[in-house]
């Protein structure tokens, strides 16, 4: 059974003006737009990650077998602020051809696109202080496995590196949550008094998006990734990579949705031999030949192509 996405919550427990404008907004943002979601009541809950199984085995009549357990740590999920908020002018509102409410509804979806962006980037940096946001909840980079749930591309050049994620979304894998119950809403625009830059008063209009998004990983399996992609020659996205990174997820867990950047998608492309008879090139790839299934490619402008090689 397909799990709800973000968008779908949102749709059940927000207000009309934030669901029009987040669906709206998200459609570049495939891994806000896509990812499995989920909502709590309040703004945290902590959760049994397993990262080993227990030791079984056979045992001979009248002999035992050593006790085992599984291995776990756990979690605290949070919910993190996102209260984005915008004021104008209301002379220049009001004086606008279309009227102030066009003007206002302009500038709602300018500030909610930004803040799916944001969420997009949060989703994999997180807190990392020079990609991510630092007050942002922890992204895949902080929560994913970099001592066995990566492939290393071999990139030598620093700041030209990016990333390429495999990512299982699911009940116990990758969730987005929303704190609160699921709220998500844009407040009516209300007046206000603003001052210019010498402490002068004259009246404006001010709206707000609240948000509080938090994000689960909830096994070591959930995530791998690619590291190290970089423009130096043949250390660039290929399929053999691809083979090396689907290796590391368990049987019958495969991931379910990949991202990358134009640039990587760009190197896997032109890895690729043509084969047709007009020496055509090869055509854009959309989607990975895993051993238990396809499994889509999404190109995100949320990872960045400049990472350092010791991110």
């Amino acid at each position: 059974m397909a799990m709800p996405t973000l968008l779908d919550v949102i749709r059940r427990n927000g207000t009309d003006a934030a669901v029009g404008l987040i669906d709206e907004t998200t459609k570049a943002v495939p891994e806000v737009r896509l990812g499995a979601a989920r909502t709590i009541r309040g703004l945290n809950y902590k959760t049994r990650v397993r990262t080993g199984l227990p030791t079984v085995g056979f045992r001979q009549v009248s002999q035992g077998t050593a006790v085992s357990h599984s291995q776990v740590e756990q979690r605290l999920i949070e919910a993190f602020l996102m209260n984005p908020q915008f004021e104008v002018d209301k002379a220049a509102a009001d004086a606008a051809e279309d009227g102030a409410a066009a003007y206002l509804a302009e500038e709602a979806q300018a500030i909610t696109q930004a803040a799916m962006q944001a969420l997009g980037v949060a989703f994999f940096y997180g807190a990392d202080a020079t990609f991510g946001k630092t007050d942002a909840f922890p992204g895949l980079l902080q929560s994913y496995d970099n001592s066995t749930m990566y492939v290393d591309a071999g990139g030598t050049t620093d700041n030209v590196a990016s990333s390429v994620w495999l990512v299982r979304f699911g009940l116990q894998d990758v969730r987005w949550i929303l704190g609160e119950g699921g709220r998500a809403e844009v407040t009516d625009p209300t007046e206000v008094r603003l001052v210019d830059g010498s402490g002068n008063p004259y009246t404006g209009y001010r709206q707000e998006l609240y948000l509080r998004p938090g994000l689960q990983v909830g096994s070591v399996f959930s995530v791998c990734r690619i590291k190290k992609l970089t423009t130096d020659s043949g250390k660039g996205l290929t399929d053999a990579l691809f083979d090396q990174a689907l290796e590391k997820f368990p049987a019958g867990k495969p991931p379910n949705a990949i991202f990358c950047t134009r640039r990587s998608r760009r190197q896997w492309k032109n890895s690729k031999t043509a084969t047709s008879p007009t020496g055509a090139p090869a055509p854009w790839p959309d989607s990975v030949d895993g051993p238990e299934g396809t499994i889509p490619v999404y190109t995100t402008d949320s990872i960045s192509n400049v990472e350092t090689l010791a991110l």
